[in-house]
């Protein structure tokens, strides 16, 4: 994923509205009246994010008669979870040497406990 994208991503990411859209999304399309319903703001303000979300690639909008239903497209949340994954890695990789290193100072205790 080219860094300006990923930003573009991580920058829709960043609101909570954003991220409630997208949850409410996963579970199929809505319109834009059904993603506003959980929030106090405005139908204007609801688009707003909209168009965030839909600039980043994570949602598209279809039109079929009257209705206008918007839909998750995951892609891009693939390309940041393959992006966080090298760094759960590292984490990972990190936690296993600490714990055989707690391993390697237990088994130089004494049976009577450390000394002093």
């Amino acid at each position: 994923m080219p860094p300006d994208q990923l930003d573009t991503t991580f920058a829709a990411l960043a609101d909570p509205t954003r991220r409630a859209i997208l949850a409410r999304l996963a579970s199929g399309e809505a319109s834009v009246n059904e993603l506003a319903q959980p929030f106090a703001m405005s139908l204007p303000a609801v688009s707003k994010h909209l168009k965030v979300l839909e600039r980043a690639g994570l949602i598209s909008r279809g039109r079929e008669a009257q209705w206008r239903p918007c839909r998750l497209e995951a892609g891009p949340l693939k390309d940041v979870s393959d992006w966080v994954e090298n760094y759960r890695r590292f984490w990972d990789d990190s936690f296993d040497r600490l714990g055989d290193y707690l391993r390697e100072l237990q088994t130089k205790e004494k049976p009577d406990g450390p000394s002093n």
